[in-house]
Parts: structure tokens; sequence; C-alpha cells
């Protein structure tokens, strides 16, 4: 073991140090929004945002979870993001994986039929008579996530991982009596897990934060996502600020700032706790001695 210097030390300590410093300074405004989302809505207006709520007050989250619709749309966006998320790995992993073999026919003119549905698409006119006319999936949560179960862009991204695979790891099985099924799910994806946990993550966000899709396909309440519901509950509150500016209430003021705060706590955080369970596969080099020379 080779002992280090006293300068070698000092330099690791300084970054570690570093490092830490930069970490709370990235926590800090964070920190800062949930306190300040405990605030009462005159304490903010009157001091600001602030570290520590000098007026605690649970109002805002109390607005929020008046009711047990917010409960219910976090069992659809919960739902949503499980599902579609392990839709979406397994049907990106199967394409990817076939794309990737130099053996498959036609490999690369499929590749580019998914190119080109990069670049072009029917629009937006096109796509909602194909989902809520022809395939019948409007007020039904399956809209939230079918349509967008393959992204192109992660598929491609997954496909150029597996080709860095050395290919004597599949033949080698092969030459074993393995199958492509079982190459797959026994021996790539196991060692394919960086990249699986980096494509999870944008397919777990890309699920967590869908909105738009719930405006377009969605009218029963009970199918209402998460960051919908809260686009609506910011809608409600402006237009209550509104009629408050032109109609003078003693006393009243309404809740705006402490609740976009207080919603912003509530949507990001579980999906924020996402990452330090999968960080370790960002770093981790699961290749490495994976073939024998």
């Amino acid at each position: 073991m080779i002992k280090e210097s006293l300068s070698d030390r000092l330099l690791k300590g300084f970054f570690y140090a570093a490092i830490g410093l930069f970490s709370v300074y990235c926590l800090l405004p964070f920190w800062s929004v949930v306190a300040s989302s405990f605030a009462s809505e005159a304490s903010l207006l009157k001091d600001g945002y602030t570290f520590w709520p000098k007026d605690f007050s649970t109002e805002a989250y109390k607005l929020i979870f008046s009711n047990n619709t917010i409960y219910q749309a976090y069992g659809v966006t919960t739902f949503v993001t499980l599902i579609g998320t392990i839709l979406s790995m397994t049907f990106t992993s199967a394409m990817a994986y076939s794309l990737s073999v130099k053996s498959v026919k036609y490999r690369n003119h499929i590749s580019f039929y998914v190119y080109f549905t990069m670049l072009f698409h029917g629009g937006l006119v096109a796509t909602y008579l194909l989902i809520s006319k022809y395939l019948d999936m409007k007020d039904t949560v399956w809209v939230l996530i079918i349509p967008s179960m393959l992204s192109a862009w992660n598929m491609f991204l997954l496909r150029n991982f597996f080709a860095s695979i050395d290919d004597s790891i599949a033949e080698s099985a092969k030459m074993d009596g393995a199958n492509d099924i079982y190459i797959l799910f026994r021996i790539i994806l196991p060692i394919s897990l960086p990249a699986l946990a980096t494509i999870g993550l944008f397919y777990a966000l890309s699920y967590w934060n869908k909105w738009f899709d719930a405006v377009l396909y969605i009218n029963d309440k009970d199918l209402y996502p998460l960051q919908y519901l809260i686009q609506r509950i910011m809608n409600n509150l402006d237009y209550i600020n509104q009629i408050s500016a032109d109609v003078s209430i003693p006393n009243f003021i309404p809740p705006a700032l402490t609740v976009r705060l207080a919603t912003t706590v509530v949507t990001i955080g579980p999906i924020v706790l996402l990452y330090p369970m999968l960080q370790k596969y960002f770093v981790k080099g699961l290749m490495v001695g994976a073939v024998k020379g």
C-alpha cells in the first residue's frame, strides 16, 4: 500500500471541503423553499424568503390536502410512473438489444425508421385523433403510459451502450446453448445497470411530470395526475388573486406564494429520493473484468 504524502492528504482534504461547501450551497435554495412553504403569507410578503419561518403556518399544505383529490392524483401519478417505467424499460431494452446485434437482418433499416420519427411526426391534431378516436384511450389511465412508452432517443442511447459490450460475451453464451432472451435478461442487462439506471431515471421523470396529456385526454377527476391537479390549483389561486385585487376584503391575503412553494415541495419530494438510490450505478464500472483475456 502506497503511503500518501502530507501534500496529497492536504490536497484531498481541500477537495473534500470544496465539494462539501458546494453541496451545501446547492442545498440552500431548496431548503429556503421548504422553510418558506411553512411560513404564513403575511410574513412571507413582509420578510421575504428565509431559511427558517418566522411565523410558522401549515395553511398552504392544508389547502393542498383539503380533500381526497390530491391523494387520488398521487396514486395515479405513482401508478403511471411505476408501471410506465417498467413497461418502457422492457420494450426499450428489447428493441435496443435487437438493433445492437449485428446478425439481425434489416436492423439498419429499422433504426432509420425509428430515427425518422425523431425528425418528423404527424402533429398534435393527428395524434389527438389517433389516440382519442381510433385507439379509444381517452379518459383511461393508459393514455398517460402507452403513447410515450418507447422513446427513440432513449432507445438509441441504450442501443449504443449494448453495442459497446464485447461480442465474445454473447458468443460464448450461444456456444453453451443460450438463446437471445436468456442472453438479454441474464447476461446483457445485469452488466448494463449504469445505462439502465440512467434511462430508467429519464423515463421516471418523464412519467412523473406528465400534465399536458391530461389536458388533452383526461376529463375524469379521478384520473387527474398530480402535476395537472397542481396546475389547476395554481390557476384557481390566480383567479382568486384577480378577484381580491378588485374587491377589497379586510384581513384577507390569498396564500398564493406559500401555496406555490408548498406545491413545489409536494411534487418534487418523492422523485428526488430516486437519485440517491440510483447514484451508485452512475459511478460504478460493472463492465470491468466482464471479458477474460
